[in-house]
């Protein structure tokens, strides 16, 4: 998985500013019309689509934005047809880099994503050129002042968690994808809100990265993350905490 820590992606991800929750906005509509489009407007018989509602409940916005973004994509309404997307490439000092996303000009998506990996010391790969790196699997954060280990552990590890990890600033469950539904359902009946729960792509391997590459590689990923045809940007990055935080503050 990726080396950096996972709550500084959290955070990063909650602190966005104003001027990008329009964005924000279109790149969840997006997921909700596709998801509908793919596996119905039900979503309980649509994890993608449930995923997407929370992502967009978790974004504050409007119900009626939700419902309207739903029925486009099941026809209700008319919309723009959109297709999924992944793109291939490595950032600085090799890193592994998979961009999933979403477009209505595959061409013009491309060539602007080739155009941010080459301005960030980065190259866009062939298909296939690093997604047998990455694997899904489930991913539920939570803060270390909702739970305990002990408790949290009696929860998810009937309904299928496959690991737990434990840091100072909470606790990770990892699940096949196939349980993850059941095991993210068993920690909100018990009370507790997880900060992050999705299906994420983790990688097999990490590759070290330290110095000025630390810094390339950061803005290529909030260049690659703020682009508004991008729904997901997984790497393969270690970076340490010291690197990160003064990465951060450079």
């Amino acid at each position: 998985m990726s080396g950096h820590s996972k709550w500084h992606s959290i955070k990063h991800k909650k602190g966005a500013t104003d001027a990008k929750r329009g964005k924000l906005f279109t790149k969840v509509i997006r997921e909700l019309t596709i998801a509908a489009r793919i596996g119905g407007g039900d979503a309980d018989s649509n994890p993608r689509l449930r995923t997407a509602i929370d992502k967009a409940k978790g974004a504050n916005m409007p119900a009626d934005n939700i419902t309207r973004a739903i029925k486009k994509g099941t026809g209700d309404l008319e919309g723009a047809t959109y297709e999924d997307m992944t793109l291939e490439g490595y950032g600085p000092g090799g890193v592994a880099v998979l961009v999933e996303g979403s477009t209505d000009n595959r061409n013009r998506t491309v060539s602007e994503v080739r155009h941010l990996f080459s301005k960030h010391n980065g190259n866009l790969g062939n298909p296939g050129s690093v997604a047998y790196m990455f694997h899904p699997k489930g991913v539920i954060s939570i803060a270390a002042d909702k739970t305990t280990e002990d408790k949290l552990m009696e929860i998810v590890l009937e309904p299928g968690a496959e690991d737990i990890v434990t840091e100072d600033e909470g606790f990770t469950v990892y699940t096949a994808p196939t349980d993850f539904e059941a095991v993210r359902e068993a920690v909100v009946k018990a009370g507790i809100e997880p900060d992050d729960a999705e299906v994420k792509k983790i990688a097999d391997n990490n590759t070290a990265l330290e110095g000025p590459k630390v810094q390339q590689m950061l803005k290529l990923l909030d260049a690659l993350e703020d682009h508004e045809d991008v729904q997901n940007v997984w790497e393969n990055s270690e970076i340490s905490t010291q690197d990160l935080e003064a990465a951060a503050a450079g």
